[in-house]
């Protein structure tokens, strides 16, 4: 129990200063956009699930649904996500990145390394020495353990997306124009 417990508090510790400085790098990254955390979520959500209910949202995004519907309808208000229900499916209700939320999320992917990242620079050190960042595969494996398979084939998905979509050239991060 012992043992136990000191793993907790050490993860514990570690989530929320590694969080600290997670959070205050994404507030730097969407400031421009005049987002919040939560709305940046939901587009990126929205931008790898495409066409994914607000239940999808809520879950992949580690919120309430009320919490993922609010702010959706915000999002909404600015005509970067539209809301539908499925012919197949009434009681669900399904968001969708407008065109305008697309280019939004494009731009926002493209513009990435215009603002400073503490994470990255932290880890710089170790990309050096390995060659590559950290994977946190026992991290991944716990988070599994928790939220399901679903959780993380979402989580490998929108990664896999954003390799196959963008391009890096001269450390410049491009969409490709010919993907959709």
């Amino acid at each position: 129990m012992k043992e136990a417990m000191l793993f907790s508090q050490r993860i514990g510790q570690l989530s929320k200063a590694l969080w600290k400085a997670v959070e205050k790098d994404w507030q730097m990254w969407i400031k421009p956009y005049d987002l919040n955390i939560n709305e940046h979520h939901i587009l990126w959500i929205s931008y790898h699930l495409k066409g994914a209910s607000i239940s999808d949202v809520a879950k992949f995004g580690v919120m309430h649904v009320s919490t993922a519907f609010n702010f959706s309808k915000k999002l909404e208000e600015r005509e970067l996500l539209s809301f539908s229900k499925r012919d197949t499916d009434k009681r669900n209700t399904y968001v969708q990145l407008t065109e305008k939320g697309e280019t939004l999320m494009q731009e926002m992917i493209e513009n990435y390394h215009e603002t400073p990242h503490s994470v990255i620079d932290g880890s710089l050190p170790l990309r050096e020495l390995y060659g590559k960042f950290p994977e946190f595969m026992d991290i991944m494996a716990v988070i599994r353990n928790i939220y399901g398979d679903d959780f993380m084939e979402i989580f490998e998905a929108s990664f896999k997306n954003i390799e196959n979509k963008f391009n890096e050239e001269n450390h410049v991060i491009t969409h490709q124009k010919n993907q959709q």
